[in-house]
């Protein structure tokens, strides 16, 4: 049986925007971002992080920084609230011009393709036409869209008073805003 998801970007959604998060110590939560997580996953969704993350394939740090920066992202998600985490987290280290070898490609995941979010879809059984992606840009849209999710903006760049990215089935403020919309709606 499929299960709904909400698929969310990473910066500008649960981190502040700072350009490439290149150490742990830059990450930040969002307002909103860990209560918004937490009231999904006690509604029983199923939320998955989609994030490109070039800066790895440009050299700007290793897979060993990566994973210290996730850790370090769900440890304060966890701190914030307990029900504030992810069941699994997609990444995309590619880029078609400014990535270096062996990450320099066109490839099939990097938003605003869909392929994080179909291969997650996959992965978890998740039914994408009753899914959101979220996200403060619009790549993030269009990957949402073209894996044929609803897609909701927040503002960019990642907090009040900044401009949604166009063509959004919904718009909010944050997560929490975003979250308690579409649980109000079932």
């Amino acid at each position: 049986m499929s299960r709904r998801a909400a698929f969310l970007d990473r910066d500008g959604v649960l981190t502040r925007e700072k350009g490439y998060v290149t150490s742990p110590g830059q990450v930040e939560l969002l307002p909103g971002a860990a209560e918004g997580l937490a009231a999904l996953r006690r509604a029983g969704w199923v939320t998955v992080v989609i994030t490109n993350q070039s800066a790895l394939g440009r050299g700007l740090f290793d897979e060993a920084m990566l994973a210290e920066i996730h850790a370090t992202l769900a440890g304060k998600l966890a701190s914030a609230d307990p029900d504030a985490r992810w069941d699994a987290l997609k990444y995309c280290p590619h880029h078609p011009t400014e990535a270096l070898p062996p990450y320099r490609l066109a490839c099939a995941c990097r938003k605003p393709k869909p392929g994080m979010i179909l291969e997650a879809a996959r992965e978890l059984d998740l039914d994408l036409a009753s899914s959101w992606m979220v996200g403060d840009a619009e790549r993030d849209l269009l990957a949402g869209k073209a894996a044929g999710c609803r897609t909701a903006a927040l503002p960019f760049p990642g907090g009040p008073g900044g401009p949604h990215p166009r063509g959004a089935d919904l718009e909010a403020v944050d997560l929490r805003t975003f979250a308690l919309t579409v649980l109000r709606e079932r």
